[in-house]
Parts: C-alpha cells; structure tokens; sequence
C-alpha cells in the first residue's frame, strides 16, 4: 500500500499545480481585468484641475478643511478657534500631500476619487501621485484666497453642508450652484496663479 501511495504522491507533483481542473476539481475563478483610466493630454500635462474633475475637487477639499478644522476645534474642547488658529489649520491643510487623491475612470467618465469622495464602483484602477496633489493644493489655496479664511470657518462652523456651499455650489463654484454635486457644463477655462 505503501508504495502505491508514493507512486500517486510523486504522480501528483510531476502533473504541477492547476492539474487537479483536469481530475475534476474546482474550476479556476475567471479572471478580470480593468484597464487604467485613459488621460488626455490637459489630464497628464496641465499644471491646473481639469474642468470636467473640478467639483470633485472641491468636495474633496471641502472634506478635507472640515476634518482639519474639526481635529481641531476637538483639541480646545468644541470651542470657536482664534483666527490664528483656524487660518493656520486652513494653510496647512492646503499644503498637505494630498497623495490619497487620484483619478479613474466609472462607465466611461472620469472622476476624482479619495477620502469624502463617493467610490461608486468597487473594482477600478486609480491613477494617483503625478500632478493631482499639486492641482488640489493649488486649487484648495484658491478657493481660501477667493472665500477668505474667515468666511470660510463660518461656514464651517455652520455645518458641512454650509462649507460645500459655499466652496462649490455658489455662484462661482465649480459645481455650477448645482445640489446633486454632478459636474455642470465645461465653463470657459480662465488663468489661474
């Protein structure tokens, strides 16, 4: 008995692995695959945030200026913070890494995505780093320098539907004074610093 069970043991390994789909075993899972999302030239190049990815970007740093000035009101027990202070917690979250960020691509549309963004699609491929950590800082510094900080932690202080009103909904927000946060129609590019 015994060498038979060697005789079958040595068998085994010689036919190598994925031999047992030929015997009945289970079969393989099928495979998927998901292209990276395809960037046009202004996507890959331009040191600015492409219009079509604009309001996502600035829910993003709207997310992104609500949990910076929450850590910190926390830190002095839920009280109004100094201007000081809340000018401080606005620059540095501007100047943050902002690596979390990247684009993909959700039936057949580019979007944003990263934390305080909506992922509406469970398996897709994220083009991160390369310019978008720049274009979002950029274009966080902007919506400070056009709102002003104080403005700004108003409308914080007011809820975060307040802030993301403020930022990308309003007359010139990028969302076009849309609510649903669905990108308006490409205005026409203007120079920014």
């Amino acid at each position: 008995m015994r060498p038979a069970l060697a005789a079958w043991l040595l068998l085994s390994l010689l036919r190598g692995p994925g031999a047992e789909d030929t015997c009945g075993g289970p079969p393989a899972a099928p495979s998927r695959s998901v292209p990276a999302p395809r960037l046009s030239a202004e996507e890959r190049l331009s040191p600015h945030m492409p219009q079509a990815l604009r309001c996502d970007a600035c829910h993003a740093i709207a997310f992104q200026i609500e949990e910076q000035l929450s850590k910190a009101e926390k830190k002095v027990g839920k009280k109004a913070l100094k201007e000081s202070d809340y000018i401080e917690v606005l620059e540095r979250t501007c100047s943050q890494d902002w690596e979390r960020y990247g684009v993909l691509e959700l039936d057949g549309e580019k979007r944003l995505a990263g934390p305080g963004l909506p992922m509406e699609q469970p398996l897709s491929v994220m083009v991160s780093g390369g310019p978008w950590p720049s274009r979002l800082s950029k274009m966080c510094l902007g919506s400070v320098g056009e709102q002003g900080e104080a403005r700004i932690y108003g409308a914080h202080r007011r809820g975060p539907g307040a802030l993301r009103q403020l930022l990308c909904h309003g007359d010139k927000g990028p969302c076009g004074g849309r609510k649903d946060g669905a990108p308006a129609a490409p205005k026409a590019l203007q120079n920014e610093l």
